[in-house]
C-alpha cells in the first residue's frame, strides 16, 4: 500500500469505531457529536472538493452528489445513514485506488528501464554523466548489472543481454563486437563498450516513455461514450431527486422528510462511479497486461479496435521473413559475370536497402563515391547511376521495362536484382530471403481466432511472393506493388470489409509508414531501435514475434468483455434500484450498495484485465 491508501484505510477504521461508538450511546448529544465526527473525519475532502466545484461553478460530479447527499441526510436526523453512505463511498474509492495502483504496476516498471546516468569515456578517463549529456560517437562502458542508458554498437567485449523489460521475452540475447545494443536493456555478464548511436531524445527507451506517457490520451469510444453519459446523466438525476424530495409534499400531502429521504436515496444511487472509474480502468489494465508482453498500445481506443480486427496485411520483408538477404545465383548476358558484379555493387555500395546490402556483402565491395555518380534511387523499382563513366541500372522488372530493356527471366524463387550497362542487359542476381520461424505459427493462431483473411503485400515477383504465401497458408497475395500501390490495396480491402470491422497492417515501421497511416490499425515489427516504427504505428510489437499480434487480439477481446460486463451491470442495478427508489421501495442501504457495492464489483472485475 502507498502512504495515501494507509492514511484512507486509517481514517476507515477510525470513522467506522466512531460510527458504532455512536450507535451504542444513547446520549442524544454526545451521540450527535460521535456522529458527526465520524462523518467529517471520513468524508472532509470529499466535502472540500464539492466546495470547490460549487465555487467554481462545476457541480455535477459525484463529489457534489455524495455531498448533497449525506448533508440532507442530516437535515432530517438520518444521522447513522449520512456517515454509513461516506464510509462505504470512501472504502470503494480505496478499493479503486488499489486496482489502479496494480493495473499501473507493469507500465511504472516499464518507465524504470530508464537509467539515470552512462558511464561516458572522455579523454582517456571514465565519467559518470547522464544520459542527455552524451553525443552521438562518444564510447560508453556498460558493466555486469547496468542499465545500457543509449542506443549504441558494440566495439569492444562480448555480453548477454536481457531484453525482457521491452519485449516481454526472459531469454537472454547474445552480444558481441558490431551488434547493435538498446537503451532500456540490461547488461547481463561481460563488461562491454560501445559507441553511441543516437542521442537520448531520439533513444529507444525516450521514444517509449514517451508512447507509455501520451497512452491514456488517446480514448476509446467506449470512454468517450461514458464521458458524453455521466455528463448528460447526472444533471437529469439531480433535477428528478429535487421533483422528488419537492413535489410529492406539495401535491400529494406526503411527509417532507419522507420525500427527502427518497431523493437521498436516489441521489447516493444516481452517482454513476462504477462506470467512471471501471471502465478507464479496464482499458487501462488491458494496456498494463499487454505492456509486460512486450506489446505497446498508444492508446485505449487502439485496444477497442484491436478487438474487431477481421483482416490483416503483413508486409513480406522483414516482417513474414527476416529480412536478411543472400544471394543464391548470378547470371550474366553480354558482360562478364565479374564485370556485371562489379558495376553492380559499386552501384548499390550507397544503398542501405537489405537486397543491396546482401549483394555488397556477397562481392566484398567497398563504398567509393569518386567513382560513382549520378545516383538516382526510382522508387519501388530499383537504382540508377553512372559507375566509371557506364550507366549502369540495377533493380526489378519494373525498372527493366520502364527503360525498355529486354530481361530474362528466372524460374526459381527468390528475388531477381536484374542489371543493365549502357542500356544493354547484363544478366540478374538471384538473393533469397528466410521465412521467420514463428510467422506459419502466427498465421494459424489467426485464423484459429476467426480472423477473415491474412493478406500479404509486396513488391516482389510473382513467383517468389506465391510460394511464400502457400508455405505459410496467406489467404490473399498481392505481389509486384510500389509503395503507391500498397496504399491502394490497403485502401481497397478498408473499403470492401464489412461496418465495424477493422483492417490491420503489419510492417517494418521503416519503409511502410503510409500503409501503417492508412490502415484501421498500425502495427509495427521489430520496433527495437526503430525510431520510425515507433513513430508511425498505433501498436508496437518491440521484438519480431509475430504471434504477439494474436496475443494483443486476445487481450484486446478480453477487455471489451469485461467493459461490456461493467457497464451492462452497473446500468441495469442502477436502474433497477433508481425506479424503486422513486417507488419509495428501496431504503438507504440498498442505494449505497447500488453505488459504492457495484463500484467495488466493476473494479474488482476490471483487475481481471490485468492477467492475460
Amino acid at each position: 500500500m502507498t502512504k495515501k491508501q494507509k492514511k484512507i484505510l486509517a481514517r476507515i477504521i477510525a470513522s467506522a469505531a466512531l460510527l458504532l461508538l455512536a450507535t451504542i450511546v444513547k446520549d442524544g448529544v454526545f451521540s450527535f457529536a460521535l456522529f458527526v465526527s465520524s462523518y467529517l473525519l471520513i468524508g472532509y475532502d470529499i466535502l472540500i472538493k464539492a466546495g470547490k466545484n460549487i465555487m467554481s461553478m462545476s457541480l455535477l460530479d459525484e463529489n457534489f452528489l455524495m455531498a448533497i447527499a449525506t448533508v440532507c441526510a442530516f437535515i432530517i436526523k438520518e444521522y447513522p445513514e449520512a456517515s454509513a453512505i461516506m464510509l462505504f463511498y470512501q472504502i470503494g474509492e480505496l478499493f479503486q485506488s488499489i486496482a489502479l495502483g496494480k493495473s499501473r504496476k507493469s507500465i511504472k516498471e516499464l518507465m524504470d528501464i530508464c537509467p539515470d546516468t552512462a558511464t561516458v569515456i572522455r579523454d582517456g578517463k571514465e565519467t559518470e554523466v547522464s544520459p542527455d549529456e552524451v553525443a552521438i560517437g562518444e564510447t560508453i562502458i556498460i558493466r555486469p548489472g547496468e542499465k545500457i542508458p543509449l542506443d549504441a554498437v558494440v566495439t569492444e567485449g562480448f555480453t548477454s543481454v536481457d531484453t525482457a523489460a521491452l519485449t516481454g521475452e526472459s531469454m537472454p540475447q547474445d552480444i558481441s563486437v558490431n551488434d547493435r545494443i538498446v537503451s532500456g536493456t540490461v547488461n547481463l555478464s561481460g563488461v562491454i563498450k560501445a559507441e553511441v548511436k543516437s542521442e537520448f531524445s531520439d533513444s529507444t527507451v525516450s521514444k517509449i516513455l514517451e508512447l507509455v506517457e501520451s497512452s491514456t490520451e488517446k480514448k476509446s469510444k467506449s470512454e468517450n461514450f461514458i464521458t458524453r453519459f455521466a455528463h448528460f446523466y447526472t444533471p437529469i438525476v439531480v433535477v428528478l431527486a429535487l421533483l422528488l424530495a419537492v413535489v410529492p409534499p406539495l401535491l400529494l400531502g406526503d411527509s417532507f422528510s419522507s420525500s427527502v429521504y427518497t431523493a437521498i436515496v436516489f441521489l447516493v444511487v444516481s452517482c454513476p462511479c462504477a462506470l467512471v472509474i471501471s471502465v478507464p480502468l479496464s482499458f487501462f489494465g488491458g494496456i498494463g497486461a499487454a505492456s509486460k508482453k512486450g506489446i505497446l498500445i498508444k492508446g485505449s481506443v487502439y485496444l477497442e479496435k484491436m478487438s474487431s480486427v477481421k483482416n490483416i496485411i503483413f508486409d513480406k520483408t522483414g516482417t513474414l521473413t527476416e529480412g536478411k538477404f543472400s544471394v543464391t545465383e548470378v547470371h550474366s548476358e553480354n558482360y562478364s559475370q565479374e564485370e556485371m558484379l562489379r558495376l553492380a555493387s559499386l552501384a548499390e555500395a550507397m544503398s542501405i536497402h537489405p537486397i543491396a546490402l546482401s549483394i555488397i556483402a556477397y562481392t566484398k565491395t567497398e563504398p567509393d563515391e569518386s567513382r560513382v555518380k549520378n545516383l538516382e534511387e526510382i522508387s519501388g523499382m530499383g537504382i540508377s547511376a553512372s559507375v566509371d563513366g557506364r550507366n549502369v541500372l540495377v533493380g526489378n522488372e519494373k525498372l527493366m521495362q520502364r527503360q525498355g530493356i529486354t530481361y530474362s527471366a528466372p524460374n526459381m524463387p527468390g528475388t531477381t536484382v536484374h542489371v543493365a550497362i549502357d542500356s544493354i542487359y547484363a544478366g540478374y542476381i538471384t538473393v533469397s530471403d528466410k521465412i521467420k520461424s514463428t510467422s506459419k505459427q502466427a498465421v494459424k493462431m489467426l485464423e484459429d481466432m476467426g480472423i477473415g483473411d491474412t493478406i500479404m503485400l509486396t513488391g516482389d515477383n510473382k513467383k517468389t511472393a506465391d510460394a511464400i504465401g502457400r508455405e505459410l497458408s496467406i489467404s490473399k497475395v498481392y505481389s509486384q506493388l510500389l509503395p503507391q500501390d500498397k496504399v491502394k490495396v490497403t485502401e481497397e480491402i478498408i473499403e470492401k470489409q464489412e461496418k465495424g470491422s477493422v483492417t490491420a497492417f503489419c510492417g517494418d515501421g521503416i519503409n511502410d509508414a503510409p500503409v501503417l497511416a492508412r490502415a484501421d490499425i498500425g502495427i509495427s515489427m521489430g520496433a527495437m531501435g526503430s525510431d520510425a516504427a515507433i513513430e508511425a504505428s498505433d501498436i508496437v510489437l518491440m521484438d519480431d514475434d509475430l504471434r504477439k499480434i494474436a496475443k494483443a487480439i486476445k487481450i484486446s477481446k478480453k477487455t471489451m468483455r469485461i467493459v461490456k460486463q461493467n457497464i451492462s451491470f452497473s446500468l441495469i442495478v442502477k436502474i433497477g434500484v433508481l425506479l424503486l427508489g422513486a417507488l419509495k421501495i428501496a431504503n438507504i442501504w440498498l442505494a449505497v450498495f447500488s453505488d459504492v457495492g457495484v463500484m467495488v464489483i466493476a473494479v474488482l472485475n476490471s483487475m481481471r484485465c490485468l492477467k492475460d
